[in-house]
C-alpha cells in the first residue's frame, strides 16, 4: 500500500528468526566432563547452586543434560525441581515435559510442590487442558493430590473460567475425602460469582461457616463486590453487615454506589467507615475521584484529595489519572497538565494507562505536536506504548486530516511488533478516508480479515461516512451489501449515514428503499434517524410527508430537537409558506421547546422574501426580546434585504433602530 510521496504503510512485519547460538566458552565453563581421566563426583548443592545462578535457560539445560550423562553426579528430585521451575518461568513447556518423563524413568520420587510448579508454569501460559491432564497422572509418579494441588489446579481452571471442570474437580475432591479449606471455598466463590451464580455463591457462603470453616475478608468482599457489579447495592449492603467491618467490603460497596453515581450515598459510607474505626485508604479515595471526574465535578474531586493528604494518604498514579482525566473532560487542559507536573514532583512514576489519558486528552484538542511529545517520554520513563496509545494517536492524526502522521505512527507500531486490533485499523481507515484514498482503505479492511482481526461495524460505519462524504455514493451501496461477506451486521449508524448520503445526492428511491429495509429488519430508529429522514423530506419539498413523521416521532415518545424544527421551517420559507413557518413557531414555543438563532434567521429570510422588511424587523424585534443574539447569517440577511428594496424608507429607519442593539445602544 503506498501513500503519498512514496511512503508506504506497513500491514505486517515479518522478523528474521534469531538462530539460537550456545557460547562454547560458557558450555566449557559449565561441563563437568572436562577431564574424563579423573572424574570427581559433585556435590548436589554446588549443581542446584550452578543452575539457580544460571539465568541462561539454554546453557541451564545443556549443563542439567550434560551432568546427567557424566559418571559425576545423579539428578534428585530437588535439581529437578529446580530445572523444571526455570523452565516453566521461560515458557519452555515441551522442555518440562521431556524432563517429567526423565523423572519417571529414572524412577525418581515426586514432591507434590513439583507437581504444583508445573501446574503453576501451564497456568502462567494458560494451557488449563495440559495443566489438567499433568493433574491426572500424578499418580503415575507415586504422588497423591492433597488440598493445595487441589487449590492451585482449581485456580488455574478460574483463570480460565472453565466452571464446569472445577464442579467436576471440588467433586473429585469430596470424594478423595478432602476437607476443602477457606482458599478452596474462596476459589468457588469466584468462579460462582463469575458466572452470574451470586445466590449459589451466598449459599455456598452459608455451607461454609457450617463446615466451621470461617469465611476470611476475600469470602465476604468476592461476594460484595459481585452483587454491586450487578448493580444490586442494597443486598451487597446486607451481606456486608453480617461481618465485622472490613475495608475491601467498604471499598467494594463504595465503588457499587460510584457506578450508580450516587455519590451521596458514597460520602456517607466514607463516614460510616471512619466512625467504624476504619481509615480509607488510596483505593477509597481514587474510587471517589475516579467518579466525580466522570461527572464533571473536578473541583470536588480536588477536595476529596485534599482531605486524603489531611489524612497522611498518599495519592497514587490512579488517583491522578483520574483526576488528569477530569479536566481533559471539562476542557481545562492547562489544569489538567499542571495535574500531570505536580504529579511528576510527587515522585509517581507514570504508567501506560497515564499516558494514554493524556495522550487521548491532548489529541482531543488538536494538540498533536503536545501529544507526540508526551508519546516520546514513554520509553525515557520505563513505560511501553501499548496498541491503545498507537490507536489514539493515529485517531488524532485522522480527525486532524493528518495522513502523514497517521501513517508515520502506524508504521511505528508495527516496527515495534504492537499487533493493530480493530480500533488501530479503524483509525487509520478514517485517516485515510479523509484522504479520499479509499482504495487503500479498502485494502486495509480486506488485509484485517486475513490477519485475523476481522473489521466490525464501526470500522464499515466509518468507510461508508467517507464514502459518502466524497460523493462516491454507489460504492457506499456497494460495500453496504458486502458487510455480511466479512460477518458484519449493519447498525442504525450505518443506515443514518447511508440515507443521509443518498438523500443527499438525490437518490430518493433509494433511500426509501432503506427506510423500508430498516423496518423489515425490526431496528429502531434514533432522533438522528428522524432528523435525517425529515432532512430528505424536506430537501425534496415533501414538507407534508415531513410533517407526519413528526407526528410518528412523538407517538413513539421521540423529542424532536432544534435541528428537527429548523429543517421544517427552512423548507416552509424555501417554498414561500412563511405563515405556515410562523404557526409551527407559535405551536413550538407554546410547547417545552425554545427556538434558536438557526430558526429566526430561516424565518426572516423567508419573510424578507415573501412579505417584506418590515414584518422581519418585527420578528427581529421579537427574537431580541426573546433573548437571543442575531447572529452574523441573520445581519447578513436583513442587509441583503435592505439592499434589495432600499427604496422602502421606513423600513430602513426601523431596521436602523434595531441596529443600535447591534451597535451597543442597548447593551
Amino acid at each position: 500500500m503506498y501513500l503519498k510521496e512514496g511512503r508506504s504503510l506497513l500491514l505486517k512485519v515479518h522478523k528474521p528468526s534469531i538462530p539460537l547460538v550456545i557460547s562454547t566458552n560458557s558450555l566449557q565453563n559449565l561441563n563437568p566432563q572436562q577431564n574424563e581421566q579423573n572424574p570427581s563426583l559433585i556435590e548436589e548443592r554446588e549443581v542446584l547452586k550452578r543452575l539457580k545462578n544460571e539465568r541462561d535457560i539454554t546453557l541451564a539445560l545443556e549443563y542439567f543434560k550434560s551432568i546427567a550423562k557424566s559418571r559425576q553426579f545423579k539428578h534428585t528430585q530437588f535439581t529437578y525441581n529446580v530445572m523444571i521451575e526455570k523452565l516453566g518461568w521461560a515458557g519452555e513447556l515441551d522442555g518440562i515435559q521431556y524432563l517429567l518423563q526423565q523423572i519417571k524413568l529414572d524412577g525418581i520420587s515426586c514432591s507434590e510442590e513439583l507437581f504444583i510448579s508445573v501446574i503453576d508454569s501451564y497456568g502462567r501460559a494458560r494451557e488449563g487442558d495440559r495443566a489438567l491432564k499433568t493433574f491426572y497422572r500424578i499418580q503415575d509418579f507415586g504422588c497423591k493430590p492433597a488440598v493445595k494441588m487441589y487449590n492451585k489446579i482449581l485456580d488455574v481452571l478460574l483463570n480460565e473460567n472453565r466452571f464446569q471442570m472445577i464442579s467436576s474437580l471440588y467433586d473429585n475432591m469430596k470424594k478423595d475425602g478432602l476437607e476443602p479449606n477457606v482458599y478452596t471455598y474462596n476459589i468457588l466463590l469466584k468462579a460462582l460469582c463469575k458466572n452470574e451464580r451470586v445466590d449459589g455463591a451466598c449459599k455456598l457462603l452459608v455451607e461454609m461457616s457450617n463446615k466451621g470453616c470461617s469465611p476470611d475478608a476475600i469470602s465476604y468482599t468476592t461476594i460484595v463486590s459481585s452483587l454491586c457489579k450487578n448493580g444490586k447495592v442494597k443486598e451487597a449492603r446486607e451481606v456486608a453487615l453480617k461481618f465485622d467491618p472490613i475495608l475491601p467490603a467498604y471499598n467494594a460497596l463504595i465503588h457499587g454506589v460510584c457506578m450508580e453515581h450516587n455519590m451521596k450515598v458514597a460520602f456517607d459510607l466514607l463516614d460510616e467507615m471512619v466512625s467504624k474505626g476504619l481509615d480509607p485508604n488510596v483505593i477509597t479515595y481514587t474510587t471517589i475521584i475516579n467518579s466525580l471526574s466522570d461527572e464533571g465535578n473536578v473541583e470536588l474531586s480536588l477536595a476529596v484529595l485534599a482531605k486524603m493528604f489531611v489524612k497522611g494518604c498518599v495519592p497514587n498514579v490512579q488517583t491522578f489519572t483520574s483526576l488528569i482525566k477530569g479536566f481533559f473532560t471539562k476542557g481545562r487542559t492547562h489544569e489538567a497538565l499542571d495535574m500531570w507536573k505536580q504529579m511528576r514532583q510527587e515522585d509517581i512514576t507514570p504508567n501506560t494507562v497515564v499516558y494514554n489519558v493524556l495522550i487521548r486528552g491532548l489529541c482531543s484538542v488538536g494538540n498533536m505536536s503536545g501529544a507526540v511529545s508526551i508519546f516520546n517520554q514513554m520509553g525515557l520513563n520505563g513505560s511501553l506504548p501499548n496498541v491503545t496509545t498507537y490507536s489514539i494517536l493515529i485517531d488524532g492524526f485522522a480527525k486532524a486530516g493528518d495522513l502523514f502522521g497517521a501513517s508515520e505512527t502506524w508504521n511505528k507500531m508495527i516496527v515495534n511488533g504492537c499487533h493493530p486490533n480493530v480500533i488501530a485499523y479503524t483509525s487509520m481507515l478514517d485517516a485515510l478516508c479523509k484522504s479520499s484514498m479509499f482504495d487503500q482503505a479498502y485494502c486495509l479492511i480486506e488485509n484485517m480479515a486475513m490477519e485475523k482481526c476481522p473489521p466490525n461495524v464501526i470500522t464499515f460505519n466509518v468507510f461508508i461516512k467517507g464514502l459518502c462524504g466524497a460523493e462516491r455514493i454507489d460504492w457506499a451501496i456497494k460495500v453496504f451489501h458486502q458487510m455480511g461477506n466479512f460477518g458484519c451486521l449493519p447498525n442504525i449508524t450505518t443506515y443514518n449515514v447511508l440515507l443521509n448520503g443518498l438523500f443527499k445526492a438525490n437518490k430518493l428511491r433509494d433511500a426509501f428503499g432503506l427506510i423500508e429495509d430498516v423496518e423489515k429488519r425490526g431496528i429502531e430508529f434514533n432522533l438522528i434517524t428522524y432528523n435525517t429522514i425529515v432532512y430528505g423530506f424536506c430537501r425534496a419539498g415533501m414538507i407534508e410527508e415531513a410533517l407526519q413523521l413528526l407526528g410518528r416521532m412523538h407517538v413513539k415518545g421521540m423529542k424532536p430537537d432544534a435541528f428537527t424544527y429548523n429543517t421544517v421551517i427552512d423548507a416552509y420559507c424555501k417554498q414561500g409558506k412563511v405563515k405556515a413557518a410562523i404557526q409551527l413557531m407559535d405551536r413550538i414555543c407554546a410547547g417545552e421547546w425554545n427556538l434558536d438563532v438557526v430558526a429566526y434567521t430561516s424565518l426572516l429570510h423567508g419573510i424578507c422574501q415573501s412579505i417584506g422588511l418590515e414584518e422581519s424587523i418585527v420578528y427581529l424585534q421579537r427574537m431580541i426580546n426573546e433573548g437571543i443574539i442575531p447572529n452574523f447569517a441573520t445581519w447578513n440577511v436583513l442587509l441583503q434585504c435592505l439592499f434589495n428594496k432600499v427604496s422602502d424608507l421606513g423600513s430602513v429607519f426601523a431596521l436602523d433602530n434595531v441596529l443600535g442593539y447591534r451597535n451597543g445602544k442597548r447593551h
